[in-house]
């Protein structure tokens, strides 16, 4: 690699609260859990630390509240050498907060408070436009307002900067409506998240969840995953990568459907694999220059990195360093 990639995040910022117990509770069930921690987390930062320890330049734009998690979530960051000039602190509001229980089998339940996240603006955006247009690749999610998402989209189309839009959490099918943080914090706001001008995107990358949200139908086998990348592919985004947990990733690109099968690994955590697979792919595919006959390569490399990030606890210490990627990679 002779260039390193530039990539601007924008997006989420969180502490982590992560309960361990054998089994995710029921409606109304009180169950008593094994550990609890705090890590810091936030899909927004987990993708710029997974992008910076996968070898690329990353800069985040987004928002903390002036609490106790303050400086510990911003030093995390400063540690992992994600760039933080444009990461405002919001003096009304709390840091962004999720409460993740994960069972023994590694799957996992999360709820999200929004907090500062649900207040960055269009106009954050704006003040980041120099970072956003110097890079290789966006990286978004929805665990901010909308109109902050719609507004670093409309800023990299117009200087031709490639997007890649992961497109959690998936808004409720039955109310739906834009982000999370729109839904919690932004009621008057609120945005059909299926205008599918959101979606024409360079790079979409759903899991089978939120994929069968956004097309209206289930994703639970590779025929149903096959129709819903080409389902995205036709309202506009011009790659689809629908990841499937231990059964891989169904890309469709260039026309054509390609199923690429999981490592094999034994996983305990499975909470932060798609943000793993996020940062390590947006590296791999920025450093290819996002030529789509490259996807498929991007795609190994990132299920390289996810498998890893679902072989430990949490969500940052979970991401992989380069090495470590490239090591399992060079097994298939």
């Amino acid at each position: 690699m002779n260039v390193v990639p530039r990539i601007t995040v924008v997006g989420s910022i969180n502490m982590d609260l992560v309960v361990q117990c054998q089994r995710i509770p029921q409606a109304g069930e009180t169950i008593l859990a094994r550990s609890a921690s705090e890590i810091c987390g936030g899909k927004g930062a987990n993708q710029a630390v997974a992008a910076a320890l996968a070898g690329a330049s990353v800069s985040l734009v987004g928002r903390v509240g002036r609490d106790a998690f303050r400086d510990r979530l911003l030093n995390n960051l400063r540690v992992q050498n994600v760039d933080i000039t444009h990461v405002r602190t919001d003096d009304h509001v709390s840091s962004g907060l999720a409460v993740i229980s994960v069972e023994e089998s590694g799957q996992n339940a999360i709820t999200v408070v929004p907090g500062a996240n649900g207040r960055v603006t269009a106009s954050d955006v704006r003040d980041a436009e120099s970072v956003i247009r110097s890079s290789d690749l966006l990286m978004l999610q929805l665990e901010i307002p909308i109109d902050a998402v719609m507004e670093a989209i409309r800023i990299a189309r117009q200087c031709g900067v490639r997007v890649m839009l992961d497109p959690a959490p998936a808004p409720n099918r039955n109310s739906r409506k834009s982000s999370i943080a729109d839904q919690s914090s932004n009621p008057e706001k609120r945005t059909d998240f299926w205008d599918d001008d959101l979606l024409t995107v360079d790079f979409l990358c759903p899991n089978e969840s939120e994929a069968a949200d956004l097309v209206g139908h289930g994703v639970d086998d590779l025929v149903q995953a096959e129709a819903a990348a080409r389902t995205l592919h036709a309202r506009g985004a011009a790659n689809v990568a629908i990841t499937m947990g231990d059964r891989g990733v169904m890309v469709f690109s260039e026309g054509r459907a390609t199923m690429i099968p999981a490592f094999q690994v034994s996983a305990v955590d499975t909470t932060a694999a798609g943000d793993a697979f996020a940062g390590a792919f947006a590296v791999a595919w920025a450093e290819a220059g996002c030529q789509t006959a490259n996807i498929v390569d991007a795609v190994q490399f990132a299920s390289a990195a996810g498998a890893l990030a679902a072989c430990t606890h949490g969500a940052q210490p979970s991401m992989a360093t380069r090495d470590r990627i490239e090591e399992l990679w060079r097994t298939r």
